[in-house]
């Protein structure tokens, strides 16, 4: 089954959970989508020790790419834990974060499938919500993220690497 096609590139037809060879490819995905954010970072958004990390505390979905000179290259990966809080009854939420579609296959509904894929993966697990952190600087991510039924529920401080500009995470979330 073919997905789309972009320049003779084919995409597998199947999301699949990265396994530990994944892991490099997951890691120069994310920082070839994060490069967009150069405007107010400088740096990787990310590297293999906070991957491995990662896919230790979670999972890291992908969407495999399949081209003649970038075999072995992913071409969206999303990550996706389940927290449980204590004394809740085993009520559950999942965090979806570092969604990442390679620059040249953005627009093809590759992030909404991930995003779709982590939310039926939350349902199926018993959450009743996803929750993800946006950065406010990014104003495409807002409204992109408000269109598949999350909306914002609170801030929180960006913490993760030193920025050049006044920023900060907006926390969304969807019911499921």
């Amino acid at each position: 089954m073919q997905l789309a096609m972009a320049r003779d590139t084919e995409l597998a037809p199947s999301v699949r959970r990265a396994g530990p060879a994944d892991l490099p490819a997951v890691c120069r995905l994310v920082n070839r989508a994060y490069a967009v954010e150069s405007f107010f970072v400088e740096g990787d958004r990310t590297g293999l020790a906070e991957v491995e990390r990662l896919a230790q505390d979670g999972h890291f979905l992908v969407l495999d790419e399949v081209d003649h000179g970038r075999r072995g290259e992913l071409a969206a990966s999303v990550h996706l834990r389940i927290e449980r809080a204590a004394g809740s009854g085993g009520r559950a939420r999942g965090k979806l974060s570092m969604l990442a579609v390679a620059p040249e296959l953005q627009r093809r509904g590759l992030g909404h499938r991930l995003v779709a894929v982590v939310e039926a993966t939350c349902a199926a697990l018993g959450c009743e919500s996803v929750e993800l952190d946006i950065v406010n600087l990014r104003d495409d991510l807002g409204p992109w993220y408000r269109r598949l039924g999350y909306r914002e529920v609170g801030t929180a401080p960006y913490d993760h690497r030193p920025s050049r500009r006044a920023c900060h995470f907006v926390r969304m979330e969807k019911s499921l």
